[in-house]
């Protein structure tokens, strides 16, 4: 998928508060192996770590720019599998 295709979230427009609950309206919403793109003026560690404990394993996370000014971050969404009851992964 062309990175102009892929959601942008830059959090830099965005209240804290809205932050994280928007980020991940959308990673939920996102298609298997789509991805989501951030910006955000600081490093989005705190944002991983909460990603990471509460979908561990569904994601991964890629650097793609470190600062200091500008952090860009692109999040993907791993597999096909569904989080149901199913067993399916």
């Amino acid at each position: 998928m062309a990175e102009s295709k892929k959601p942008l979230i830059d959090v830099r427009t965005l209240a804290p508060a809205e932050r994280h609950p928007r980020i991940f309206n959308t990673l939920n919403a996102l298609a298997p192996v789509g991805s989501l793109l951030i910006t955000s003026d600081h490093d989005p560690r705190p944002l991983h770590y909460q990603q990471e404990t509460g979908y561990p394993g569904k994601f991964a996370w890629e650097y793609l720019e470190q600062g200091p000014e500008i952090w860009r971050v692109e999040i993907a969404r791993l597999g096909s599998g569904c989080d149901c009851c199913c067993g399916s992964h």
